[in-house]
């Protein structure tokens, strides 16, 4: 059977496309899409061609088809089926249908719903920003940003025994964090003098804010990407005083401090089983049809409330 796949076809305008995967190469094996998460960040600024030019090539994702700015076939958080019944982890773009090699799939554990497999590659970031942070229990973090990225640092800090709290101007956050076991504030009242903050609003009031939440030689790990957004930010303030590190982590490269340990398939297998928590699930709570797509894709790409959003297929 033939399939199809989602494509961004311009700025702002997605379309569905065939995609006739044919027979299974040697080493390869068929793939039959479930469920496909959408990385609102990184996304939406492939929808509306806001990927650098100095960045096409280091932003391509694994099994991308085409070429940024447009038309590009994107995607990189996929679940699917085996024709022997296994279900399987890919970093390959949505599609209904595909062959892969079985070194580039990850088997997913029984356990683990095929909707909360789909945060494993943001599970991912999140693990090695704190690999690249070196988290440790009791150290006081706050992390800035509710999206997935962070509430998925903030998670994986909590998970370390880290001492955390997420910080969203969003109110709606709290009820999500507090199902997670992590304290909210508001940026208002955001707890100060904090060792490790981790930044992930994808603005720059949120970074200065991220800054100014530091305690004397902190860290302020940057999990935003802003694409061919210029950012300002203050550092004409305690920056300098302070001894304030900003340390940029991206999930491209692993953590110096893990690589002679891990190497890319394990360290996603690691995240893929710390998707094992059912409270993640609050993450995960609205879906769409492939089918439903190219209509739909820019309302979810611009909802606030959406954290990942899920294609069914």
């Amino acid at each position: 059977m033939s399939g199809q796949a989602l494509w961004t076809l311009a700025p702002g305008r997605a379309g569905l496309r065939p995609a006739d995967p044919g027979p299974p190469g040697p080493g390869e094996v068929r793939v039959r899409a479930l469920v496909s998460g959408i990385s609102r960040g990184t996304e939406s600024l492939v929808f509306w061609g806001r990927v650098p030019r100095s960045e096409w090539e280091r932003m391509r994702c694994p099994f991308q088809e085409g070429d940024f700015p447009f038309p590009v076939k994107y995607g990189y958080a996929m679940v699917g089926v085996l024709e022997d019944g296994r279900r399987v982890l890919a970093l390959h773009p949505h599609q209904s249908r595909f062959n892969l090699a079985w070194s580039a799939l990850i088997p997913v554990p029984d356990a683990i719903p095929s909707e909360r497999a789909v945060l494993a590659p943001q599970m991912e970031t999140a693990l090695n920003a704190n690999w690249d942070a070196g988290t440790e229990p009791g150290d006081p973090v706050a992390v800035v940003g509710g999206g997935v990225i962070g509430l998925l640092a903030a998670h994986v800090a909590a998970r370390m025994g880290a001492e955390v709290t997420l910080v969203d101007t969003n109110p709606a956050r709290r009820a999500v964090a507090e199902s997670l076991g992590l304290a909210f504030a508001l940026p208002k009242d955001a707890p100060k003098a904090r060792k490790l903050v981790f930044h992930a609003s994808g603005t720059g009031e949120g970074l200065d804010l991220a800054l100014s939440l530091c305690a004397f030689e902190a860290t302020v790990i940057e999990l935003s990407w802003f694409g061919d957004k210029r950012v300002e930010i203050g550092l004409g303030g305690a920056f300098h005083s302070q001894r304030l590190t900003l340390k940029a982590s991206q999930v491209g490269a692993v953590a110096p401090a893990r690589r002679d340990r891990y190497d890319f398939r394990r360290r996603l297998a690691e995240a893929l089983s710390m998707c094992d928590d059912p409270r993640l699930g609050a993450l995960v709570a609205k879906e769409t049809s492939l089918a439903d797509m190219p209509d739909r894709l820019a309302a979810i790409l611009a909802d606030p409330d959406t954290l990942c959003h899920l294609i069914r297929y």
